[in-house]
């Protein structure tokens, strides 16, 4: 079953058993989806999972990032709702790797690459990017990367 088909069942699932703020969640992530389907990333109407994880990736960072602001301006009951929202978002996303095992890939393709410094950055993010797709966030590969070229 694909995300979408996924998505919609869950939907379904969520308006039987009167989940107002799992259904928010669901249907924003059903709203995206359709919006990538009229995006530039479409082929004959299909969207590329690695597409559909992205942007799952970029849901979950926004709802994170606005708990984030909600917190520092004392409005926990608003950043809790986000956090939730970004929770029912992690489920349709594949396991995230833990730092140990990023950090372990990183190592195997700065050495791969014979990067030596933080002018190879460039390189080993592109590498990376692509074989951590999904499987963790660009900021914390970043920092990983910056980390393993500055010692």
């Amino acid at each position: 079953m694909n995300l979408e088909q996924s998505i919609s069942n869950d939907i379904k699932q969520a308006m039987l058993n009167k989940e107002k703020d799992a259904l928010e969640a669901l249907r924003a992530i059903k709203s995206a989806l359709l919006l990538l389907k009229t995006s530039k990333d479409a082929v004959d109407g299909e969207v590329p999972e690695s597409v559909q994880i992205a942007t799952l990736q970029k849901l979950v960072k926004q709802r994170r990032e606005t708990a984030d602001l909600y917190v520092q301006q004392q409005r926990q009951d608003l950043a809790d709702v986000e956090l939730f929202q970004a929770e029912i978002i992690e489920r349709y996303l594949p396991k995230q790797l833990g730092a140990e095992e990023v950090e372990s890939m990183v190592r195997g393709i700065i050495e791969q690459l014979g990067a030596t410094s933080m002018r190879d950055m460039g390189k080993v993010m592109g590498q990376a990017a692509k074989a951590l797709a999904g499987q963790a966030d660009n900021k914390v590969v970043s920092d990983i990367v910056k980390k393993l070229l500055s010692a």
